[in-house]
């Protein structure tokens, strides 16, 4: 097998380039609409489980949960037995548990259920753009991980979308068997799609094992650029989730006074991530990481400061251009990863991940307290405050990779 410093990357426009961008789409798909199916059908749940809003919640937080447990030792396998492969174990796993879960007996083995998904759902993030940064040539590198935000924006839409009106008119259980099935039909097309590996040897058949484990982590964990790159998971995640999961509240309270089913389709301006994800690609080609990361940051504050308006138009607005300008942003941040960690890449992506999920648990929280204690206003402060923050630590730790043409 050819050793991976041989290996330079598939180019753009061959059919083995289309091949990867395409199943690592379905793949995002596959993932993230199971992930976030059963958060349109919540009151349903609730209803049928005659248990509370909170409880019903629970089934969406043990997914995350899960997942960000996962992204680690998944990993850690993926060095071991490839990152193809245990990318299709993690999303065939995932989708099989996702079609039992909904028949569980009892809230509890539901809940247990969640967080196996979730664990075997953290596959894929956890791997991807390691596989994305040694398969695809550097040039086109960026442009191969927006194209995978794409997918996870689709598939964390489509999953929403799709359960909520197959559920009102059957069951909650149907709306997200429908979902699962939709996932295992991804799944199946990632698992024929993605070409082998060739940029990468797996430990077991290579005559050197390289870094043991702990090095591999502290490698991850210790470098000034990665750990700022983590960072702009954390806190721009952290402010993305807050704003959807507290701007429903203004929607529907005066001056808007929108109906719940209404409100419930503001998850349409992730469409507007989808574009922007693969978009910021091809601009930090063009201009380098750095600018892209920086400049989507600033669109996504334009966006949350349009929301303070009390015109619905221009709210809605915001909430397109937040969208847009966070997706921007985290497809470069994530890809930019990949790019930086130069032992242990598998586990600097894991550890990206684990900062995103933990920004949108600490911050997605947080952003309720400052919403009873300073309305609207003080959430939408809070995230602007956030997203300050990512885009000081980037242009302060980030230049130097800039400059060296990283």
């Amino acid at each position: 097998m050819m050793e991976p410093n041989a290996w330079s990357g598939h180019t753009r426009g061959t059919p083995a380039y289309r091949r990867v961008l395409f199943g690592l789409f379905l793949a995002g798909i596959a993932t993230f609409a199971q992930l976030y199916a059963p958060q349109a059908v919540l009151p349903l749940i609730a209803r049928d489980l005659e248990i509370t809003e909170a409880t019903s919640a629970l089934v969406i937080s043990a997914a995350t949960l899960g997942l960000a447990i996962g992204v680690l030792p998944w990993s850690l396998v993926a060095d071991r037995v490839g990152r193809v492969r245990a990318m299709i174990v993690a999303v065939c796993g995932a989708t099989a548990v996702g079609f039992a879960v909904p028949f569980a007996p009892t809230l509890e083995l539901m809940l247990a259920g969640r967080l196996v998904e979730g664990l075997l759902i953290g596959g894929v993030p956890a791997v991807a753009i390691a596989y994305l940064t040694e398969e695809i040539t550097k040039q086109h590198a960026a442009r191969a991980a927006g194209t995978y935000i794409a997918g996870t924006t689709i598939g964390g839409l489509s999953g929403r979308i799709i359960a909520g009106p197959i559920a009102a008119q059957t069951t909650w259980q149907t709306g997200v068997i429908v979902v699962a099935g939709l996932c295992a039909l991804c799944a199946l097309g990632f698992a024929v799609l993605a070409p082998a590996p060739r940029g990468f040897v797996p430990l077991r058949k290579r005559q050197q094992s390289g870094p043991p484990v702990l090095e591999r982590i502290r490698g991850a964990a210790g470098s000034p650029q990665l750990l700022a790159l983590y960072a702009q998971a954390f806190l721009l995640m952290g402010g993305f989730v807050a704003v959807y999961n507290f701007l429903s509240f203004r929607l529907m309270a005066a001056p808007f006074s929108l109906a719940p089913a209404i409100v419930s389709f503001i998850f349409v301006a992730y469409l507007a991530g989808t574009w922007s994800s693969s978009r910021a690609g091809a601009l930090a080609v063009r201009f380098g990481r750095l600018p892209v990361l920086v400049g989507g940051t600033f669109v996504m504050i334009a966006g949350v400061i349009a929301t303070l308006s009390d015109v619905l138009v221009i709210v809605l607005a915001g909430l397109v251009v937040m969208t847009a300008g966070f997706f921007a942003a985290h497809a470069i941040a994530s890809g930019w990863t990949g790019a930086v960690a130069t032992v242990g890449r598998a586990q600097a992506s894991s550890l990206y991940n684990l900062a995103y999920y933990a920004g949108s648990s600490v911050f997605g929280w947080l952003g309720g307290v400052f919403l009873a204690s300073g309305g609207w206003t003080g959430t939408a402060l809070m995230v602007v405050g956030l997203a300050l923050c990512a885009a000081v630590i980037a242009v302060a730790t980030l230049r130097t990779r800039y400059r060296d043409g990283s």
